[in-house]
């Protein structure tokens, strides 16, 4: 039965168990389960930890070794094999298959040398020290794995994914994942089991067969069904497509024989490589963090605190051999690609640990009859405990290897280009950013970019997506009533929020969310009825506005500066307006009759914008409508198109004037 049947099963049970009362003490550990997670990420918070040295403390608290609260970790172990599951598939989502092709020669030649020499090392100390082969190249199989969980939500925790380290570190998790494929297969020949080296190549090949199936199929497939889905903008159904994309296709690699977290990342992959992999993100983020926290209390769980206080001075041998050994071979493999010994040890401390994987590897192994160093169940137990210790320390050797190169002196390096964020709005500061892409919001779209102000659409419906990105403005599809998204659409340095979506209850969860991520954000909301105006400005909105126009002239009432006045605004939502020559200038010459009522081409000198030059003054033709820089400008365009066009009579586009001009007679009124 493969692992991800097991999943179904172990999900599926607790429904049939309700006729036995198993559905009550199923209950009761989820709720264990949620309470000691979160006391524990709280307590992390206050003092200043990782809040994964709080899940792996609290799960060997609750243990059966210590209180023995929770006493299903079967329960435990499903629920952390969906969160690692969930927690590659937003790995993945984040990368791209173009981004992995560029760091292959770092998965194949980094990865494949740290697992061959991690391997060929243990194995080598241990026959010295009398352990048999195979018992010593099991051990080397386990102590070569690292803990993908860890070190990947570490880095995304710290920003520091896309960083060379980060780049890294996820290069040789690739190759560690793809070489338990191989281990799995070794084991029972390690044990003298086993359909020989055939066996393991014909494994090999339908592993890799059903992998590329799989890329191939869902990258012609894939992409359509979430057009289709994502055009009913109803987030539970995408929700329920992700997750089911997720599943399934960590399901069907998993029947080759590949790690469930591996199939994940590949879904992850294939879904990036569509427009929606931000939506995607957005909405499987908190199922990840849900299930992950799940898995670092299952690793707690498994530690026997009894075992470890008898036998401390060889778990803490085991613990700084197991450091120095795998610091040491990582650093060594990453520095065969020119890497610098700086970063190299730096990657190297991340990848210290020794991996989830490592704890089922060691489970089949031990019903073969091989053990960590051939020492039996003490063996094991030192195994688990010199574990769960490295995973806790993970952390700590973390921020040592980030403050290694600032031990040694370099070179002055050159400007950094700014920073520039994930996702198509992180490089705007100071920005609008307008959440849903209605009829309101489309009016506030134009008039920004009349005005020239940044600013970026959040939306649901990817026909709203399509037009906006016609227009080179930046958008993100997905569920902006999440955290998540309008982080990443940075709401933490944004101008304002406009919030245009037509559902009260919505637009108040919005700014709700928005308001606890920037507590001095400006947020513009509207509402049709004025009974809902009270729950959005309970919410947190700075600003609410009613009417269609109206919302339009209000918002940017209150993000253009100077207080302007109503015509200005008018003409930032509509473009100019029309002009006429007064009663007085009606008679000023007989070029009058010319004239008429005319609406300027535009509010800038269409000309000098092509030039890259700046104007002094706007002059408006009172024959065609065209818009010309003064003669104190450098062009002069406005009598450059009188000499051009005949066109006798212009008037003041400046705010405040009124007067009119004729060439043939240099009349001014």
């Amino acid at each position: 039965m493969t692992r991800a049947f097991a999943l179904a099963l172990a999900l599926s049970g607790a429904a049939s168990a309700s006729t036995d009362g198993g559905t009550h003490a199923l209950l009761g550990q989820l709720t264990l389960l949620l309470l000691v997670a979160a006391f524990a990420a709280y307590l992390s918070f206050r003092a200043g930890l990782v809040p994964i040295i709080g899940f792996l403390l609290a799960g060997v608290l609750v243990g059966p070794s210590v209180l023995g609260v929770i006493d299903d970790p079967a329960l435990i172990s499903t629920a952390s094999e969906i969160g690692v599951m969930l927690l590659l598939f937003a790995i993945g989502i984040e990368f791209s298959l173009e981004r992995l092709a560029r760091i292959g020669r770092a998965i194949f030649l980094g990865g494949g040398a740290q697992v061959a020499l991690t391997v060929a090392a243990t194995t080598l100390l241990l026959t010295l020290l009398g352990v048999s082969v195979p018992n010593a190249l099991f051990t080397g199989c386990l102590l070569a794995l690292s803990s993908t969980a860890i070190v990947m939500k570490l880095l995304a925790d710290r920003g520091r994914t896309g960083s060379e380290a980060g780049q890294l570190s996820l290069a040789v998790l690739i190759f560690q994942d793809l070489a338990v494929v191989v281990m799995v297969l070794l084991v029972p020949m390690m044990a003298g089991q086993g359909g020989g080296p055939l066996g393991v190549l014909l494994a090999l090949a339908k592993a890799g067969g059903i992998v590329a199936a799989v890329l191939l199929l869902a990258r012609r497939v894939l992409p359509k069904l979430l057009e289709v889905v994502a055009r009913t903008c109803s987030p539970e159904i995408f929700l329920l497509t992700i997750v089911a994309v997720c599943f399934g296709t960590a399901y069907l690699t998993s029947l080759a024989g590949v790690s469930l977290a591996l199939g994940a990342f590949l879904a992850g992959l294939i879904v990036s490589e569509s427009r929606f992999g931000r939506q995607a993100l957005g909405e499987i983020l908190p199922l990840q963090i849900l299930f992950s926290a799940a898995f670092f209390l299952s690793v707690g769980l498994q530690l026997d605190v009894r075992f470890l206080l008898t036998n401390l001075p060889l778990v803490l041998l085991a613990v700084v051999l197991i450091a120095v050994l795998k610091t040491a071979v990582t650093a060594a493999s990453l520095r065969l690609l020119g890497t610098s010994t700086l970063t190299a040890t730096a990657t190297a401390l991340l990848l210290a640990q020794i991996g989830e994987f490592s704890f089922v590897l060691e489970s089949t192994g031990r019903a073969l009859g091989l053990t960590p160093a051939g020492l039996g169940e003490r063996g094991t137990q030192t195994f688990i405990a010199a574990t769960v210790l490295l995973m806790a320390f993970t952390p700590l050797l973390a921020r040592l290897g980030e403050r290694l190169p600032a031990r040694t002196p370099r070179p002055a390096p050159a400007p950094a280009a700014p920073d520039t964020g994930h996702g198509p709005l992180g490089h705007l500061r100071d920005h609008v950013i307008l959440a849903g892409f209605g009829a309101h919001a489309r009016r506030v779209a134009r008039a920004l970019h009349r005005q020239h102000q940044p600013f970026g659409v959040l939306t649901l419906s990817p026909g709203g997506a399509a037009d906006v990105a016609e227009h080179d403005v930046p958008v993100v599809i997905g569920d902006y009533a999440r955290a998540a998204l309008l982080s990443e659409a940075g709401v933490a340095h944004a101008r304002a929020l406009v919030v245009a979506d037509d559902a009260p209850d919505m637009a108040a969860r919005v700014i709700s969310v928005a308001r606890t991520l920037n507590p001095d954000l400006t947020i513009v909301a509207h509402v049709d009825r004025l009974d809902d105006a009270d729950e959005l400005r309970h919410a947190g909105a700075t600003h609410v506005l009613t009417g269609h126009d109206e919302v339009a002239l209000g918002v940017l009432h209150h993000l253009t500066p100077g207080e302007p006045g109503r015509a200005h605004l008018h003409r930032a939502l509509h473009g100019p307006l029309p002009v006429a020559l007064d009663a007085d200038q009606l008679g000023m010459c007989e070029h009058t009759a010319q004239t008429t009522c005319v609406t300027p081409e535009a509010d800038v000198c269409p000309e000098c914008v092509a030039l890259g030059d700046r104007w002094v003054h706007l002059r408006v033709c009172m024959t065609c409508g065209h818009v010309g820089c003064c003669d104190s400008s450098k062009n002069k365009h406005a009598t450059a198109h009188h000499h051009a066009s005949g066109h006798p009579i212009i008037r003041s586009l400046e705010r405040g004037e009124t007067w009119a001009y004729c060439y043939p007679h240099d009349l001014t009124k």
